[in-house]
């Protein structure tokens, strides 16, 4: 009668060369590679379907050794317990237990590090970290990531969610990337403590209905012009840009990203890219009026005097290493200077806004244009990108002398 079991032998297994499975039996098997590399294998069926658990290779498990290993996943079958299963759960808690003590603020730091060149503007990157820094690792900073849970969420997110209903919102979504990124590395199990859907919305008041939702601070309209006085005694490149800001109702990144392509000083238009807008979709032209104008003629010229015409640095606005744009935090470090921490640099838009509809008769449509933000019908979008153009540079020249730069 044929061996059902220990069909092979040392010798056996040392001499097979033809790619193949060789049954020892009691499901285990050698595997014989194209290249003649051996590996061992325990085959078996669960729940009708067959199932391949490797061992080893041969030239760490010898015959006896793939033969005790053998036993013990038939000892588990018999126990109604699948062994690749339970290999694979000892090779994740062995893997966690390898990474514990990862922190959370590493995870961080490390997904910040992974997708910052994929973002669209640099600042991007800080503003990530920085919300983090401030409201986030003094909580769960140290904490191991594979521990971060519902209640230690909750708790970062809490204190801000009704007074910075926005900022909470943005925090939320980063919190809940990182941990996905770190399930995704092995360094955490389960479900996203993070999420919104069907978790955190069923203990957080909707967002979209809290009354409390955060704004950024505007001068009134009628204070402009004072502040342009002020703002004219202000030296350094923080200053201009912010004069160019108000002035064409612009946001701050678009302003201080402007290259002197975009600039066309004799149809006295600037163009946007759409990479550069905040939808992304399609591009801006913005019409200048004179006082934007004589602003740009006198950079380029100091950039010329300095640099000569052949000045590598594409930028209106670049940084002091002459190798990228200014940043944000030099027109808010300005308004610090000037004691006016009662406002915002993106609040001009809505002191432009607010100006518009008090002061003139201008179509929303025209003053949306100038905010560069998506009007939803598409007659009238089509509309506005050919004879409203022109009513919006009036609309401009009306907001320059308002702001008493002409």
């Amino acid at each position: 009668m044929a061996r059902s079991q220990n069909k092979l032998s040392p010798l056996v297994v040392k001499n097979l060369k033809q790619k193949g499975l060789y049954a020892d039996g009691g499901g285990l098997y050698l595997r014989v590679g194209e290249s003649g590399n051996k590996s061992w294998i325990f085959r078996f069926r669960r729940h009708g379907k067959l199932r391949d658990m490797g061992l080893g290779a041969l030239h760490t498990i010898t015959l006896a050794e793939a033969r005790v290993k053998a036993v013990d996943c038939r000892k588990l079958l018999l126990a109604g317990i699948d062994p690749l299963d339970t290999k694979k759960a000892e090779q994740t808690q062995a893997k966690l237990a390898a990474v514990k003590g990862t922190t959370f603020e590493s995870c961080a730091k490390a997904y910040i590090d992974a997708h910052k060149a994929s973002w669209k503007q640099e600042r991007h990157a800080a503003q990530w970290d920085q919300a983090l820094a401030k409201h986030a690792y003094a909580i769960i900073g140290k904490q191991p990531v594979d521990v971060v849970n519902t209640d230690m969420v909750l708790k970062v997110l809490e204190p801000i969610w009704k007074d910075k209903t926005e900022t909470a919102k943005r925090l939320r979504g980063r919190i809940e990337c990182i941990l996905d990124w770190a399930k995704v590395k092995g360094y955490r199990q389960g479900e996203n403590p993070a999420r919104w859907r069907g978790h955190l919305d069923n203990l957080l008041a909707s967002p979209t209905k809290l009354i409390n939702v955060e704004h950024f601070a505007a001068l009134p309209y009628a204070k402009v012009g004072d502040f342009m006085k002020a703002l004219d005694k202000q030296e350094g490149m923080g200053a201009i840009a912010l004069k160019l800001v108000i002035l064409t109702a612009a946001r701050s990144n678009e302003v201080l990203g402007a290259t002197w392509d975009e600039v066309d000083f004799k149809s006295k238009v600037w163009t946007v890219p759409a990479a550069r807008m905040k939808a992304g979709k399609k591009e801006h032209r913005v019409p200048l009026t004179e006082p934007v104008l004589a602003i740009l003629k006198d950079l380029k010229q100091e950039r010329e005097d300095i640099e000569g015409k052949n000045d590598p640095c594409p930028y209106v606005f670049p940084n002091a290493r002459g190798d990228g744009y200014l940043s944000n935090a030099v027109m808010m470090a300005l308004l610090k200077r000037m004691n006016r921490r009662d406002i915002t640099v993106h609040g001009f838009r809505s002191t432009f806004r607010d100006w518009a509809a008090e002061n003139t008769e201008y179509p929303d449509e025209v003053v949306e244009m100038a905010l560069a933000h998506a009007i939803q019908n598409k007659v009238k979008a089509a509309y506005l990108r050919t004879d409203l153009f022109e009513k919006w540079r009036v609309l401009m020249d009306e907001w320059a002398g308002h702001c008493q730069a002409i």
